[in-house]
This record gives structure tokens, C-alpha cells and sequence, in this order.
């Protein structure tokens, strides 16, 4: 399992020989020289809060525990699989810094803590971090020694807080309904780096279809006379090559290549890139990236991938495991999910109230299946909640920008976070969120309210709807997409009151959530449906082909997503069970998604 790898070191010019790319948490930002921390680390629940108060990171009391890191202490393969309320948890281990990395500067980095993060290093606090679904750094470099270190982890998540974007993990002790179970702590992996006296920070690529390509440089404690360079390939071959100076912490290349070639889920083309950083002849920092030629746009009521026109055939995909709960077992287990999806015949998949790990992302990118980004929200509105929701989000753009494989980001869904419109507070906040998406990405589409009460102000007029048959599903949206048109909803308004239907694409987002139970199979006692539970795999199928055919009749349908690609602890509407097996005939399946365009 590439998560569980031990210490791992790899020096410049060997990364090939030394280590398969799948080891490396964050394919878009690769280093050569880097130590994984996954694996054992000690353990400690901290029920009363009195790790802090008694000093726990400088005393070195023993935590009696030991946790398989990344795996949150809910799951089975965490070593621990405690499903109970501890609001507060300590973690430590010892690492040894390679030799070859003296006299550079050391980074170490979190993929995810939920949620709130402080960080010691030998007893000395190195920072901390407020989020917990996206990544933070730190330089740990002053607070490093010869030898072993200790570092050590507290990390706090309030259970019942409705307040913390939290996606669908519960905030009651047992999962229910929609809801699932909790991811605690470290739930994606840890790894350290070495760099030079200035390193980059991070690299924002935008590729245009003509061949040129923008790489927006962010440069960590920079100096004078810092150069960058930048070289493509395709396929091992060089394609094009820049250098620039430097302007303090910023920096700006473009390259041209000749004749791109695009990226499509048919077609899922990828140029490598490296990333140096330089001052006079010394290469401060080396970093391995990608990008993909595509580009996102909606015109007259299509979704369009590179100029022509794409009907969306997405799953939703919560993402979560049974042994691992939201962190991917293995590398695996990330491929075989997109494989099985395509098998059905679906071009991508909304990522369903998750930040998916970026090792997800890469995997789309390279076996070319559509993404739908969408944040884990929260429940309350109040001021801490937009002040939390609107930075992480904001951190969520930067992270996964450069992944070809996103086409749509989607920060709300179905009010959640927002449960009151007609508060103007709320109002504004959604619309607020839209627009910063798009000051920070023009090059996708972007949903106000993923599912119902848009602003009519969105790139894609998402719809869920779960009509129990094809007739029903037929009338409520026949007249989709013609002038004038009303939209109906399952439950909710489509549109908030006081604002008209924008003209953009209309696309089915949620829809179906047949239940069904293989024989044999051992389901929950709670176990349900969104449209209830058929008795056999022909009654399901048929009842899906009804609704697909419902939507090939209706042509202003622009995308459709079906609910859902696996079962989730008792929600039992999956294409395939929860431990991953198929519960129809896949070329069936396949067919009945043929029925639309």
C-alpha cells in the first residue's frame, strides 16, 4: 500500500530508479528529496483537554497508543476503529533527517488535519494550522538537530459542531440517514522535503488551447537575483523551454508549444513539467508537475470541453471506504473506482461533500475522467463559520487548480452552510463565494448552489430531482431549456425569489438513488434509499432505464449525475456495495447510460 511506505529518501537525479511516482502525496508539486512519515506514530485520546495545560509535547508522556498514520482513529486500518466522540488527540513520532539534506532548509507537510492542528517539533511549538480539508507547511528548520526528533501532533475536531465545514460526517455518535461516520486527525498523508535557502511555494499553470501556457511562480523567502526556469515534455519528448528573473516572492513564465495536444476523457494528453529555481549557478529548489490543454466553457444551454459540445455523464461519489472511511486505502482502490465508473459508462464523477485527496485528482487527470470539485460544508451560518468556509475554500481553489481534470467547482450545496436564503446575509455570502471562485479561476465553470435556490448567477443550473419513474421525471421537465421555462424541483425551489433563469446549461445533478441489495449481500438494519429499495437487480435496472430514457427525451438536459457509484454505510442506493462490488451486469449498465447523448 503506498500510503504505509517508511522512511523514504531520494536525492536529486535518481527519483525514477529510486521510487514509483504513486509513492509521492502531491503529484502536482513533486520534490526529489523527500522523507514520508506515514506509518506508526504513538497515540493518545485526550478526553479532558489536559494535554496542553500539562505540556504534553515538551514532557514526553507516554500516549499508550499506537495509530497506522494516515488513517483517521475511526477506521479499521488506523489500527484503532473507535467510532466514539474524542474531541481531542495527540500523535508522535521520531525522525531521523537524512545527512545529505544539511545545510538545507526542511519542510514538513500535513495533506489533511481535521481540524484544528498545533505542531511541536522537539518540544518547541513549529505553528499551526485551521482547516480540515486542506494542506498545510510548515519550516521546521530552526527547530532541528542532529539525530532523532521528535515531533508532535494535537489535533482538535468538535464532534457535534455544526459550524465547521464538515461534509457529511456526522455530529451525532451514530451514523443515520445521509450521514456518515467522522474522520479524526490526520487523515492524508505527512511527509518532509528539503530545499534550498529559497524555494517555491507553489506554481499556478494555466495552458491556453493556442499552445501558450502562464506559470504563475509564488517564491518562499526570496532573495536577490533569483532565476526561474521552466522546460515541458510529451511523452519523454521536450516541447518548450523558458527562464525569467525573479520579482521578490513572484515570478512569470510563458511557454509556446507548437500544435498542443488536448486533453479529453478520450484523450487525457499530459505534458510534464520541471520547475527550478536558481541564484547565479546554485539550483535552490526542483519541483515536477503536469499540466493538461483544455478548456471549459457553456454556451447556448451545451457544457463545451475544448469547443465542442460534452453531455455530462457524472456519478455522484461520496468517497468514502469502508476499512479507511474518508482517506483512499490505497492507490488502488483510487484507480478502480474511476475504471469501474467508466466501465458503466460515466465521463466523471462529482466528488459528493469532500475535498478529494490529490491522489484522487492525479489519477483523473491521467485515465481522463471528469471531476466536479465540491467543498465540505457546514450546517450553521454565523460569523465564524463564513470567516472559516470562505479561507478554506479559497485554499481549496490553490491547491487543485493546475488538475485538468476539474472542469466545475462547487462550493455550496443543496443551502447547507446557508439554510435560511431569505436572510440577505446568507444571500450574499453565497453569491460572495461565486465570485471569489471565479477571481481565483476563470478557466471553469463555477455552481452558486449546487441542487436548488440558485442566485441566477451560475455557470451550470443544477438540478436534483428523485422521481421515482421515467414518466414523472418526463413531466416535471419536458419544457427544459425552452423559452421561459419554469423549473420544478423535488422539494425545493430551483430558483431563490426574486431572480430569473440565466440561460445556462441545465443538468440533472442528483437523480435515481435506486436501492437495491444483492443476494447474499449482508445490508444494515437502517439500510434505505432515496427512491426505495427494489427487490431485484432486473426491477432496478429497469426502473434506470426508464429514468435515462426520460432524459434523452427532454434534449435542454446539458449533463446528468446519477446517484450514487457506491453504497455508504447504510445508504445502500450504490451502483456497487460499499466494500466495492458490482451489483448489476456492467455492460448493462454501460448500455443504459448510451441511451443519452
Amino acid at each position: 500500500m503506498w500510503r504505509l511506505t517508511a522512511f523514504l529518501v531520494i536525492c536529486f537525479g535518481c527519483r525514477a530508479a529510486a521510487v514509483p511516482r504513486s509513492e509521492y502525496p502531491q503529484p502536482q508539486f513533486e520534490r526529489e528529496r523527500w522523507l514520508s512519515l506515514n506509518g506508526s506514530w504513538e497515540f493518545a485520546f485526550d478526553d479532558a483537554n489536559a494535554g496542553l495545560d500539562a505540556d504534553w509535547a515538551a514532557v514526553g508522556k507516554p500516549f499508550g497508543r499506537n495509530i497506522t498514520v494516515p488513517y483517521c482513529f475511526e477506521s479499521r486500518l488506523s489500527g484503532i476503529g473507535d467510532t466514539s466522540f474524542h474531541p481531542w488527540v495527540w500523535y508522535r513520532r521520531t525522525v531521523s533527517v537524512p545527512e545529505e539534506w544539511k545545510g538545507q532548509r526542511v519542510l514538513l507537510h500535513f495533506g489533511a488535519v481535521n481540524y484544528w492542528a498545533l505542531v511541536w517539533v522537539n518540544g518547541k511549538l513549529a505553528g499551526g494550522h485551521e482547516g480540515g480539508n486542506t494542506p498545510f507547511t510548515l519550516d521546521v528548520t530552526p527547530l532541528l538537530k542532529a539525530g532523532a526528533n521528535v515531533l508532535t501532533v494535537r489535533s482538535h475536531f468538535p464532534p457535534t459542531d455544526r459550524g465547521i465545514p464538515r461534509g457529511k460526517q456526522y455530529w451525532e455518535p451514530k451514523s443515520k440517514d445521509i450521514f456518515y461516520t467522522r474522520t479524526s486527525g490526520i487523515w492524508q498523508s505527512v511527509w518532509m522535503e528539503a530545499v534550498g535557502a529559497s524555494y517555491l511555494e507553489r506554481v499556478k499553470i494555466t495552458p491556453a488551447l493556442d499552445g501558450t501556457v502562464r506559470l504563475d511562480w509564488a517564491i518562499a523567502r526570496p532573495q536577490a537575483d533569483l532565476e526561474v526556469t521552466v522546460a515541458a515534455s510529451f511523452e519523454g519528448r521536450p516541447a518548450a523551454s523558458a527562464t525569467g528573473r525573479a520579482n521578490g516572492a513572484r515570478a512569470t513564465a510563458l511557454l509556446s508549444i507548437d500544435a498542443p495536444r488536448l486533453w479529453s476523457p478520450q484523450s487525457p494528453h499530459l505534458y510534464d513539467v520541471t520547475l527550478e529555481l536558481r541564484r547565479g549557478g546554485t539550483l535552490l529548489d526542483r519541483v515536477h508537475s503536469y499540466f493538461g490543454f483544455r478548456r471549459v466553457t457553456a454556451e447556448h444551454g451545451k457544457v463545451l470541453l475544448n469547443g465542442d459540445p460534452i453531455f455530462l455523464k457524472m456519478v455522484l461519489d461520496q468517497g468514502y471506504w469502508p476499512e479507511s472511511i474518508l482517506t483512499p486505502p490505497t492507490d488502488e482502490a483510487i484507480q478502480y473506482d474511476i475504471r469501474m465508473a467508466k466501465e458503466m459508462g460515466f465521463n466523471g464523477a462529482r466528488k459528493h461533500q469532500k475535498l478529494e485527496d490529490p491522489r484522487y485528482l492525479y489519477w483523473a487527470d491521467r485515465m481522463g475522467f471528469l471531476v466536479s470539485s465540491e467543498m465540505a460544508n457546514a450546517y450553521e451560518f454565523d460569523d465564524g463559520y463564513v470567516e472559516r468556509f470562505t479561507g478554506e475554500w479559497a485554499a481549496a481553489v490553490e491547491r487543485d487548480y493546475n488538475h485538468p481534470s476539474i472542469i466545475i467547482w462547487a462550493p455550496i450545496n443543496e443551502s447547507w452552510g446557508v439554510p435560511d436564503l431569505r436572510d440577505p446575509r446568507q444571500q450574499n455570502h453565497l453569491k460572495s463565494l461565486y465570485a471569489l471562485t471565479h477571481s481565483l479561476d476563470d478557466t471553469r465553470l463555477a455552481i452558486d448552489n449546487e441542487g436548488w435556490e440558485h442566485t441566477g448567477t451560475t455557470d451550470l443550473f443544477a438540478i436534483h430531482d428523485y422521481a421515482r419513474t421515467g414518466e414523472l421525471l418526463y413531466e416535471k421537465y419536458k419544457d427544459v431549456g425552452k423559452p421561459g421555462f419554469g423549473v420544478p424541483n423535488d422539494g425545493r425551489a430551483a430558483l431563490l425569489p426574486g431572480y430569473q433563469y440565466n440561460g445556462s446549461p441545465v443538468a440533472l445533478t442528483e437523480f435515481g438513488g435506486i436501492a437495491f441489495i444483492p443476494p447474499g449481500h449482508d445490508a444494515p438494519a437502517e439500510a434505505w434509499g432515496y427512491s426505495g429499495v427494489e427487490k431485484t437487480a432486473d426491477g432496478a435496472l429497469e426502473r434506470l432505464r426508464g429514468l435515462y430514457g426520460a432524459i434523452a427525451r427532454i434534449p435542454g438536459f446539458a449533463g446528468l449525475c446519477y446517484t450514487q457509484l457506491t453504497d455508504v454505510e447504510q445508504e445502500i442506493n450504490g451502483l456497487m456495495t460499499y466494500d466495492r462490488k458490482p451489483k448489476f451486469d456492467v455492460k448493462r449498465l454501460r448500455e443504459i447510460n448510451a441511451l443519452v447523448p
